[in-house]
């Protein structure tokens, strides 16, 4: 691996971006986002709107913000409070741009892309566990002036509809997000306990690279808390309140991530496998790997991990 945490965990859990769409409005309206269990991420290229979520009090998003929601409950775009939702399903899309209309009129007060992160291969959990609910990205954050850029050209292959729309939206979309989490690591007080929350820490950062650049190593708590220049117990502690498990702990569920991906994408032997994730025998990796998921390596790759 490459000792880059954030790559690695984007790279394990085949999170991937897709540009969906978006829509303009004008008027009132209101419209209903569904993530369906998948990371949901709008952006406001023009004008702004309320967000309402689970009968919480309305946000106001602006232009240039980025809202990116965990897809475990929908919310709602919208003019006013108070206004029926449409589905966002139901919108009708101009097949072309993708983009629907809402509200009155054919001015376009207010214009938002948004895209998804496909998080089906691993189920998610690497990704969303790591994620506070929503995350509302201003458009004055640090990370702005690039979030913006991105935002200014997703728009304009929109519009454009140029050859190579889909291929170019969707890695713009991919950058997008990667923003947005270097924005959370900026910014990590709102972060849950998770991989994320222990990168953003600068102590501990050390010995999350270690065990990202040689998963294989029999890293020790000694070896760890001496790359985080701390003692035993501090850096056990510290861990745990950032990650939310103990550092060995994260070591095996790294490594179980790291043998899920593999099973998914590659035809190495299991025996193969096991030695470049730290077991010396395919055995004891076998026992591991199905007390981690609930199945054994063999039956994963054979039901190509679902």
């Amino acid at each position: 691996m490459s000792a880059d945490p954030l790559s690695d965990a984007l790279a394990v859990a085949d999170a991937r971006s897709v540009f969906s769409g978006g829509f303009t409005a004008s008027g009132s309206w209101a419209v209903r986002l569904r993530g369906r269990d998948r990371l949901k991420v709008v952006a406001v290229v023009r004008g702004g709107c309320l967000l309402v979520r689970g009968g919480g009090e309305p946000l106001k998003v602006s232009e240039g913000d980025v809202v990116v929601s965990d897809g475990a409950q929908p919310y709602v775009l919208c003019s006013e409070p108070g206004l029926e939702p449409l589905d966002s399903g139901r919108a009708v899309m101009d097949p072309a741009s993708r983009m629907a209309r809402l509200g009155e009129g054919t001015a376009e007060d207010v214009v938002c892309v948004s895209g998804h992160i496909d998080l089906s291969r691993d189920s998610g959990e690497l990704l969303r566990r790591a994620l506070p609910e929503l995350i509302h990205v201003r458009a004055d954050a640090a990370e702005a002036p690039v979030l913006s850029w991105l935002i200014g050209r997703l728009a304009d292959e929109v519009r454009a509809h140029r050859a190579g729309v889909e291929f170019a939206s969707d890695h713009l979309a991919q950058l997008l997000f990667v923003q947005v989490l270097r924005v959370c690591l900026a910014d990590s007080g709102g972060l849950p306990p998770g991989w994320l929350r222990a990168l953003a820490d600068e102590r501990l950062a050390p010995a999350l690279r270690l065990m990202h650049g040689d998963p294989a190593h029999p890293w020790q708590l000694g070896e760890l808390a001496r790359a985080a220049a701390m003692s035993r117990t501090t850096f056990a502690v510290r861990f745990r309140e950032a990650a939310g498990v103990p550092p060995l702990t994260y070591l095996l569920n790294w490594r179980m991530s790291l043998a899920a991906r593999a099973l998914r994408q590659d035809t190495v032997p299991v025996s193969v496998l096991a030695r470049s994730v730290g077991y010396s025998s395919e055995s004891a990796f076998s026992n591991a790997f199905k007390r981690s998921t609930g199945v054994a390596p063999r039956r994963y790759r054979e039901a190509g991990g679902h």
